[in-house]
């Protein structure tokens, strides 16, 4: 029978020691020790942590200190777990991983922790510790303004992981503006986010809005002294958007791991159905609607007007739910919906939602095309003077 019990490299991390520190508490022979005994199991039984030390001894007690095979499998299994668990630890901290404790999680009965090198994607200016709802956020805001990276200004506003205003126009103020008119209610407390430098001018118009975020490329040094006015305000300054090659979740009692969805709607991935093909204008807003769209939780409708965010249905689990939400609430702030421009992560099943659409003056719409029934969606529009573009790229998230 082989116990160890490894130096506390990872608490000693935890603890701010020195390099020396930390390297000293690297374990070389309790390792392999641990991965000889457990290579071994058929003829040793290896314990390599203190979580096994209970269930350990109710076998050897109600067992008179007999293991079976599938038992010591079982321990040899948690060895080499411990053994992987120890040597990725001490990775990470040579590869500069920094594995953050958060003041809580999701709400405060949870526990939280990132791992990972934020210091490669942002430097972090001013403003309180960043919260495990602070990322969440973050990431969903980079991963939208990363459609619209090297574009004209644009700026996003998001609430809980989904924009709620964002625009784009030929200077960065204007945008803000743009963007803050779609929700002004959901913007308080969001995430703010822009593709271009933020000047003065705009960071005092921001200063007047309790936000969680900024971020921005670039900031002005007047705009930055104008921003940490609110000391618990968190600013950020971008250095990149991160590109995620797969994403991982919790599934069960296991995990589901996919390719993350890179394809960008474009102009040369387009198809068009109906007879009325859009012009350039209402394109330019069918994609910018499509880029929101695909960055907003499903089942989601998206309303775009001029480069400008209606209104967007969010989380529905009916897609007419999505567009309804939608044209309420762009219809609460006072948007004329008349030319507007619809986006769908989905196709049609039906073509309800574009008859819906249409009886709001809504005349161009751009979905992924791909039911079985889409004749009926273009007949209708066909016999409305509607526009349609199929992109052929569903983009679910949820």
């Amino acid at each position: 029978m082989v116990i160890v019990d490894l130096y506390p490299f990872e608490e000693t991390v935890k603890k701010g020691g020195t390099q020396d520190e930390i390297i000293e508490k690297i374990d070389i022979g309790g390792i392999a020790l641990i991965r000889a005994a457990a290579k071994n199991h058929k003829n040793v039984v290896c314990i390599s942590s203190v979580n096994d030390y209970e269930s350990f001894l109710e076998i050897y007690k109600n067992n008179n200190g007999q293991l079976s095979l599938d038992e010591r499998k079982y321990f040899a299994r948690n060895s080499f777990l411990t053994s992987s668990k120890y040597d990725s630890a001490i990775f990470n901290y040579f590869d500069g991983v920094e594995n953050l404790s958060l003041r809580y999680g999701e709400n405060p009965h949870q526990s939280g922790i990132f791992s990972g090198k934020l210091d490669d994607v942002f430097t972090k200016l001013s403003g309180k510790d960043l919260s495990y709802n602070n990322l969440l956020d973050i990431d969903s805001a980079m991963d939208l303004m990363s459609e619209f990276k090297g574009d004209k200004p644009t700026f996003a506003i998001l609430k809980h992981n989904n924009a709620c205003g964002i625009a784009m126009r030929n200077n960065i103020k204007e945008a803000y503006d743009a963007a803050l008119e779609a929700d002004p209610v959901s913007a308080f407390g969001g995430i703010l986010i822009s593709n271009s430098k933020i000047d003065s001018e705009t960071a005092s118009t921001i200063n007047s809005l309790f936000c969680e975020v900024v971020i921005s490329p670039e900031f002005e040094k007047r705009a930055l002294e104008i921003l940490m006015q609110k000391k618990n305000r968190i600013i950020l300054e971008l250095k990149l958007f991160p590109k995620k090659n797969n994403i991982m979740r919790s599934c069960l009692n296991g995990k589901l791991i996919q390719s993350s969805d890179n394809i960008t709607d474009d102009r040369e991935i387009l198809s068009y159905p109906t007879k009325l093909n859009p012009d350039d204008k209402q394109i330019d807003d069918l994609l910018f609607a499509s880029k929101i769209c695909k960055n907003t939780k499903s089942n989601t409708i998206v309303l775009v007007k001029n480069k400008q965010l209606l209104a967007s249905g969010t989380g529905q689990t009916s897609r007419v739910d999505a567009l309804n939400q939608a044209i309420e609430k762009a219809e609460k702030f006072g948007f004329d919906l008349s030319g507007a421009s619809m986006a769908s992560d989905a196709f049609f099943p039906f073509p309800d939602c574009v008859e819906i659409a249409h009886k709001k003056g809504i005349n161009s719409i751009i979905q992924p095309g791909g039911s079985i029934k889409d004749n009926l969606s273009i007949d209708y529009c066909n016999n409305n003077n509607i526009a349609m573009v199929f992109t052929g790229v569903r983009h679910f998230k949820h």
